[in-house]
């Protein structure tokens, strides 16, 4: 039996995108997880349990199975004491040795690297997503206008020393030189 497997992502929150990769291949059942969230995968677990040998889980990519490499060598590792077997579109991995196309370990490497970069990436994206809804910016803090310009006039009082002058506002020598050219 083929079991498509789809959970949102920052860019797929409707598991749209996932689906319409998927829609050629005539999954008999498909899962879909409610969150994105790495830990409670409820309907992994379920699914994970209930999969019979020979049974193959088809994903859009590696990282709507797993949210890091160990996560993934954990679940194949499980599909491989069911006796079943993997199959992820995007990177063309299928674990089914009976249709599988024998990969370079240099293929598999890349397509490791490929996850790992999916990973990251979509981690960045939900936490920038996340801040930007407590209000937060993203990017260096900006000093304080009032330091910057207490740090001008201290300066072009020359009575005060470069060091004095970063001790005193916290504005350092190069920040302050970029303000005088302005």
């Amino acid at each position: 039996m083929f079991i498509g497997y789809v959970r949102p992502n920052q860019d797929d929150l409707c598991c749209e995108i996932q689906m319409e990769i998927m829609k050629d291949q005539k999954c008999d059942r498909f899962f879909t997880e409610e969150h994105s969230s790495p830990k409670k995968r409820v309907i992994l677990k379920w699914m994970i349990n209930e999969l019979q040998p020979g049974d193959t889980i088809v994903v859009a990519k590696l990282f709507s199975f797993a949210d890091s490499t160990r996560q993934l060598a954990e679940l194949l590792n499980q599909l491989n004491e069911k006796q079943a077997y993997l199959y992820s579109i995007s990177e063309g991995v299928n674990t089914n040795p009976s249709t599988a196309s024998s990969y370079s370990f240099q293929d598999s490497v890349n397509h490791l690297l490929k996850f790992q970069s999916d990973v990251i990436s979509e981690n960045t994206k939900k936490g920038l997503y996340e801040a930007k809804q407590k209000g937060m910016k993203s990017g260096r803090p900006r000093k304080a206008d009032e330091n910057v310009k207490r740090a001008i006039i201290m300066y072009q009082s020359q009575k005060f020393s470069l060091a004095q002058i970063k001790e005193e506002t916290g504005i350092s020598k190069t920040t302050l030189y970029r303000y005088l050219e302005n």
